[in-house]
């Protein structure tokens, strides 16, 4: 298990979860282009683990770690059981969903419609404690629909650190749970990065990160620089992973040097190798390795490719290589013109 030290070490820099993106595969990826960044899995919901015994949600390889699972749900006595079976999968951190806006999220009365209810967070919070071992902590938001965050957030974090939580990831927007769908939730609310880093001026032993915006690691450094404790990167760090991971240990964490995308290329192919043997899909792995060579000549091509093939029942390890080859013969002759 990764010790608290280096999990707080490893929130410097974190991926955030994203539904249908983050899953196990995604995630392996990620670790060959970063040693040290926290991955987050996708949103979990504690009813499909304990009520629906869907265990293999928290499947994950061990080259994950630094790895937390983030778990949906507003039982406290269902979230403290989800949590003790995440802590046995081998999960270093498990954190609780007080931001999604989706309509799914909303009926099932959690995610961020928590923020209507600090007092019901904090009875989760201190549950899930008693629970494991593992730390437990929250991403949120900084309010919901007409709620002033001057006065909700405050209260939010206050009620969070009395039950216990000394790590949270705030992203820095209001969630409308009325009028915006999930998408526009995610770029319409403005962002408020001066309030959340006032809050770590009122809460200076509580470790916080900042979600939302964030699209390169110079915006990252800026960001670490003045103050916060951590950043965490979503969509930027899915679709030009390398840009964000691939330089993270070295410009983040200080530690290491740049991989490079073919680097990641080549260690992902035992690991689709074995996939396949095992009866999967190459599209299941290689539709998060589309973004990997952004922005470099070739990069279209090695998109096409994969995605023209990637989903054929045969496809295999062999039409990577072929992609790369093209890519690589791509930029080799972009150098030369």
């Amino acid at each position: 298990m990764t010790t608290h030290a280096a999990l707080t070490r490893a929130a410097r820099l974190s991926v955030a979860p994203m539904m249908d993106w983050t899953d196990r595969h995604c995630r392996y990826l990620h670790r060959q282009l970063s040693r040290q960044a926290l991955l987050y899995t996708e949103m979990v919901t504690a009813p499909a683990l304990v009520r629906g015994g869907a265990l293999h949600l928290l499947d994950h390889d061990p080259s994950e770690h630094p790895v937390a699972l983030q778990l949906g749900g507003s039982d406290p006595a269902e979230l403290a059981e989800a949590a003790r079976l995440g802590a046995e999968a081998g999960y270093d951190e498990i954190n609780l969903n007080c931001g999604c806006p989706s309509d799914r999220v909303q009926s099932g009365a959690f995610g961020a419609v928590l923020m209507k209810d600090p007092a019901l967070v904090a009875d989760c919070i201190a549950a899930m404690i008693r629970a494991v071992e593992v730390e437990i902590t929250v991403k949120c938001r900084i309010g919901v629909d007409d709620q002033d965050p001057e006065e909700v957030l405050p209260e939010f974090l206050s009620r969070i650190v009395a039950a216990g939580c000394t790590r949270v990831t705030i992203h820095a927007r209001k969630a409308w749970l009325q009028g915006l769908s999930p998408k526009e939730n995610r770029d319409i609310p403005p962002l408020d990065y001066e309030l959340v880093q006032r809050m770590k001026g009122l809460f200076s032993n509580l470790h916080i990160s900042l979600n939302g915006g964030i699209a390169s690691l110079d915006q990252a450094e800026t960001l670490l620089d003045a103050g916060f404790d951590g950043v965490m990167i979503g969509r930027t760090a899915y679709h030009q992973p390398w840009d964000i991971l691939g330089q993270a240990d070295r410009r983040i964490f200080g530690t290491g040097n740049d991989t490079t995308p073919e680097a990641a290329v080549r260690a992902m192919l035992p690991y689709i190798d074995a996939h396949i043997d095992a009866g999967g899909r190459l599209n299941q792995i290689t539709r998060h390795m589309l973004g990997l060579f952004a922005g470099r000549p070739g990069a279209r091509l090695w998109r096409r490719i994969l995605s023209e093939r990637g989903h054929a029942p045969d496809a295999s390890s062999a039409l990577v290589v072929e992609a790369l080859d093209a890519r690589n013969a791509a930029e080799a002759a972009a150098q030369a013109a």
